[in-house]
């Protein structure tokens, strides 16, 4: 720093006040620094400075999604990063594969960090560091899964209801026995769209003790090999609600190792890459993961930016999507 001041003719204090972007500094004098940086090629050390600036900002973000490979968590990391650089902030992002203790271990991580705000999705309704993130006094906006704790922002599809209409679509086409592949009962997502799925179902009078529901799917691997058990089966089912991106691509592998990509329906829960090229193109429910990053950094700005502002809980809306898959009519 000392040398960017004597190139640019200024004093230390204001080659501080000049990058961490402080008022009262004429605009020939922030030239003369910005130039005398870029000279020198000068990077400023965030962790350090962040001890001096009047904020006490590191301008860094924290984002925690449940896998960064997963298009669905991609799109959020992206939204989030778009309006982030905007205003030179970076964010560190981290996969927690739905496991608390890495969940845990992602967090604390951020935290040493000195993060000035996290945005996170999480697996547990009540979180182990919340007591942390009191203490510390981090705004937190939680993305795809609501907390227990309802003075938290949060962000989510409306997972409910996108299932209920990707069931109702399915029962339209004459559909009665419909299988569902689902992720573990205890992600609240999972749990959500189970419900719209029996609520649908019931409301069409048809029976859930009946109907066949896989759970504990975490991938496609286990998606696929699940299917290809039901479509061995005595009673294998005339349709499919796969309730998660992943195990789509299970499903789709299954229909085709089996032959029956074209007599089975099939809808799936969130957009997939390609979904309209394969043959039948795949029906989906698609949630808008740029709309929920976008949204919920927003809301992080404005909290780190002193805006009062009462706790929300902000639903995003689903779009069913038909392709073909889901409009495949139940054999007679």
């Amino acid at each position: 720093m000392r040398q960017v001041a004597t190139l640019a003719g200024v004093g230390t204090k204001t080659v501080s006040r000049v990058i961490n972007n402080e008022p009262n500094v004429a605009a020939a004098t922030a030239e003369r620094v910005w130039h005398a940086v870029r000279s020198l090629d000068y990077h400023v050390d965030l962790q350090a400075g962040s001890l001096r600036r009047a904020d006490g900002r590191t301008r860094t973000l924290g984002l925690l999604v449940g896998s960064v490979d997963n298009p669905f968590a991609g799109a959020i990391h992206r939204a989030v990063e778009d309006t982030a650089i905007k205003r030179e902030v970076a964010v560190f992002a981290s996969s927690f594969d739905d496991d608390p203790e890495r969940e845990l271990r992602a967090v604390n991580a951020f935290l040493r960090r000195r993060v000035d705000g996290l945005i996170l999705t999480s697996v547990k309704r009540h979180p182990d560091y919340d007591a942390s993130l009191r203490a510390q006094g981090i705004p937190v906006v939680y993305v795809d899964r609501r907390p227990l704790d309802a003075t938290y922002d949060s962000v989510t599809s409306d997972n409910r209801e996108g299932a209920r209409k990707a069931t109702e679509h399915l029962i339209r086409h004459g559909h009665r026995r419909i299988a569902l592949l689902t992720d573990r009962l205890d992600i609240q997502t999972a749990a959500d769209r189970q419900q719209g799925f029996f609520e649908a179902l019931g409301h069409a009078g048809i029976a859930t003790t009946s109907t066949p529901v896989i759970t504990e799917l975490h991938d496609s691997g286990a998606a696929q090999h699940a299917l290809a058990r039901l479509l061995a089966s005595d009673q294998p089912p005339t349709a499919v609600f796969s309730s998660q991106n992943l195990l789509t691509v299970g499903a789709l592998h299954a229909l085709r190792d089996a032959g029956a990509q074209r007599s089975v329906a099939l809808v799936g829960f969130d957009d997939l890459p390609l979904a309209d090229l394969v043959d039948p193109g795949v029906t989906v429910v698609a949630q808008d993961p740029q709309e929920i990053g976008r949204v919920a950094v927003t809301r992080l700005f404005a909290r780190l930016e002193g805006q009062d502002l009462a706790p929300a809980h902000i639903i995003v809306p689903t779009t069913l999507i038909p392709r073909g898959s889901g409009e495949i009519p139940a054999r007679a």
